[in-house]
């Protein structure tokens, strides 16, 4: 396992991070507490130091396992969990970003992971209502307590993240060091605005559900009628649906072509994708089974060269959309800077 800095700062984290959302039973498609422990060991064996949770998955229970799976071993580990998403529908401040509940939230984290810090919280999503000053200084004052070390964001909007990043600056408080966003072969939206934004301000990109809620490890059949009887989360809710097109299929396709003339599975080639990302994207994986997260693990051997890329290129690749088709397209260049050459441009 190599190590880089998360963004600008100097913490240093595995290049591939552990995702536990399926630590614990209760959300319908985790698993029991002692495959947990096989695949943190197995974690911890390859050299990962990078630990994810959040306080809703599995209803706290992820939180709990990783509790005492970490007690002997905490200064080794980056831990990081999350906050905002509700956790009691029917209590107005149980969710969201206000200051309440990330006092409320934090503390019962540190408490279900027997820890006094977190190395990294998270802001789960945007909430859209909270201002971000009073969330920025709520961050500023648990850094300051030193109940966590670092902060990021997930599921923003760039220009939230932009303003957020530099109002922190301007004020003095914690800044972000990292983003937590969805990043795949098949889900490449974060390319037309996320992606130059962290370039821009100094924050690592993690990227959750690398495999696409599972369809990049190419077990779902192309096949309606086949695929009506497999079980998964993408054949049962609409955010997994969205996956299952032909667009998506063919993707799969590529990155088993890829693979068969690598020696490696769907999955591996899909995790080497983001490893190989300009500036260091960090996948952040998830998985049900040991031997899941062996072969998930095992992509950090595997290199794309340059006919693979452009072939999963190929296959993937998304419409930048406007403003970006007028300002990195050649005539727009050209219109801004004449026909000089200019570097980076």
């Amino acid at each position: 396992m190599r190590y880089q800095f998360l963004g600008r700062s100097g913490l240093k984290v595995a290049e591939i991070c552990l995702g536990t959302m399926t630590f614990g039973e209760e959300s319908g498609f985790g698993t029991s507490k002692d495959e947990c422990r096989r695949m943190y060991d197995a974690y911890r064996e390859a050299g990962g130091n990078f630990i994810d949770t959040a306080n809703i998955y599995s209803a706290g229970t992820s939180e709990r396992f990783l509790g005492e799976f970490i007690a002997s071993e905490r200064a080794r580990l980056v831990l990081a969990s999350k906050f905002t998403m509700t956790t009691d529908a029917k209590q107005p401040n149980a969710g969201g970003n206000s200051r309440k509940n990330l006092h409320q939230a934090l503390d019962a984290t540190l408490k279900r992971l027997g820890t006094d810090y977190l190395d990294l919280y998270w802001v789960h999503a945007w909430d859209r209502v909270t201002p971000l000053e009073e969330l920025l200084r709520g961050l500023d004052d648990a850094v300051r307590a030193g109940k966590i070390l670092y902060v990021g964001f997930s599921n923003v909007p760039a220009w939230v993240i932009a303003r957020a990043q530099t109002l922190a600056e301007l004020r003095g408080w914690a800044p972000f060091v990292a983003l937590q966003l969805h990043y795949s072969l098949i889900e490449r939206n974060i390319e037309r605005e996320h992606v130059a934004c962290a370039a821009a301000l100094g924050l690592a990109i993690t990227a959750w559900s690398p495999l696409a809620g599972g369809m990049l490890s190419g077990k779902y059949s192309s096949d309606p009628s086949v695929r009506a009887t497999q079980p998964g989360r993408l054949t049962s809710t609409q955010w997994g649906r969205g996956f299952l097109t032909e667009r998506g299929f063919a993707i799969v396709e590529a990155a088993r072509r890829v693979g068969s003339r690598l020696g490696a599975t769907p999955g591996q080639v899909a995790i080497a994708w983001l490893l190989q990302r300009p500036g260091g994207v960090i996948p952040i994986v998830g998985t049900r089974s040991l031997a899941q997260l062996k072969e998930l693990l095992a992509a950090t051997a595997v290199t794309l060269d340059s006919g693979a890329l452009e072939e999963l290129d190929t296959a993937t690749r998304i419409e930048v959309g406007y403003p970006g088709s007028l300002l990195y397209a050649p005539y727009g260049i050209r219109m801004v800077h004449g026909e000089v050459a200019l570097p980076g441009l």
